[in-house]
């Protein structure tokens, strides 16, 4: 039961990221809205005892794609005109 309940709560936690992400103006704020959706759905794969699957969102889809967004966004202009 509980369990489930945190499960319905994570997924609304990620979902709520993913929306900031597209929405958000600031690419930088977009960036970590991304890596804390990643990083979310990690936790649920975790919860579905798959974690291998956990392991690799979480070092490839919150880790190095975040690291990377990071990279790109700071060699260009960060601010929306």
């Amino acid at each position: 039961m509980i369990e489930s309940i945190i499960a319905w709560v994570m997924a609304l936690l990620a979902f709520i990221a993913a929306v900031y992400a597209v929405e958000a103006k600031d690419l930088l704020s977009s960036a970590i809205s991304v890596g804390i959706a990643s990083l979310v759905v990690s936790i649920l794969f975790l919860m579905l005892h798959a974690p291998d699957v956990a392991i690799t969102e979480a070092s490839i889809g919150a880790g190095l794609t975040m690291a990377i967004f990071v990279y790109s966004i700071g060699r260009t202009e960060r601010w929306e005109k």
